[in-house]
């Protein structure tokens, strides 16, 4: 180390008298110390290594506010950007999926605005739930029981299983045992949640008996997956949902099916453009538990 480099290094202001001066001080009390502390520190890195590199100090050396504001502003810029959907695929997990209509995005700010009867029921004059009014909507148009919201349907399966068979046998087809994007497998869940994996039928095909078969003093739950980023054809079988929901009921055990994304209306019904065979979320009097 050379006379002048350490000359360089002795110029380097200490933390404790960079936040006596006025404009760090400003920022402690807008960031908290030891946010401020923090970045400072990595400031006074940056600076060493560039006069360890250049023999030269940083170009902010006399105004480290400044160039710890621009540090700031550049790490709080929001990380979720609007951008063009160019991929040709309309509703793109990776991009937000579906737009919201305008006045749904009204009336989400609307609410925003100022308190909100979100836990509060005004007819009881008591504590209400937060999901009842969504929940009563649901139940209106898929003739549900009752409904629960989650924040996908990764999380209400994960929740489902926990709650309806822990520690018990899932029965699946293997034809269902789906990944999706982010790593989401359906073995891997029911491992997290504490349920023993069930593998019944064959890829291409799966038979009403496997699941009767496959049912036992262990068993929990019967479950059904929507393969909805893939498809097996050719020589298949399959059970439909209805049918397994049946079995459920006459075993005396609760029936789930994964649809993992659907149309709440039949669309090509409708003249409008279909977005596949996708199945609905309609409940019917099979006591089976829909995810959606």
């Amino acid at each position: 180390m050379t006379h002048d480099t350490r000359s360089l290094y002795s110029q380097l202001s200490s933390i404790d008298s960079l936040l006596h001066q006025a404009d760090i001080q400003a920022l402690v009390d807008g960031y908290g110390q030891t946010f401020i502390v923090e970045h400072l520190r990595k400031l006074q890195e940056e600076a060493r290594i560039i006069i360890r590199q250049n023999n030269q100090l940083p170009q902010w050396h006399d105004n480290w506010a400044e160039e710890l504001k621009n540090r700031i502003a550049l790490q709080r810029k929001a990380a979720i950007k609007p951008v063009f959907n160019l991929t040709g695929t309309v509703l793109h997990t990776n991009l937000g999926r579906a737009l919201m209509a305008e006045s749904a995005i009204e009336a989400v700010s609307q609410v925003m605005r100022s308190p909100a009867t979100l836990e509060y029921s005004l007819d009881g004059a008591s504590r209400g739930h937060r999901d009842r009014a969504i929940a009563d909507l649901l139940c209106e148009l898929t003739g549900a029981e009752d409904a629960c919201i989650v924040n996908n349907n990764a999380a209400a399966v994960l929740l489902m299983l926990a709650t309806v068979a822990p520690d018990k046998e899932v029965v699946v087809s293997r034809g269902e045992l789906v990944e999706i994007g982010g790593a989401f497998r359906i073995p891997d869940v029911m491992c997290q949640a504490g349920c023993r994996l069930k593998e019944v039928g064959t890829t291409n095909r799966t038979h009403l008996k496997d699941y009767r078969n496959a049912i036992n003093e262990n068993t929990g739950l019967l479950m059904k997956v929507h393969t909805s980023n893939y498809s097996i054809q050719g020589f298949t079988a399959e059970v439909e949902g209805a049918q397994l929901a049946a079995l459920g009921k006459e075993m005396n055990l609760p029936t789930a099916i994964d649809l993992g994304s659907g149309s709440m209306t039949n669309l090509a019904a409708l003249g409008k453009l279909s977005i596949g065979n996708e199945p609905l979320p309609i409940c019917e009097a099979h006591e089976d538990i829909v995810i959606w």
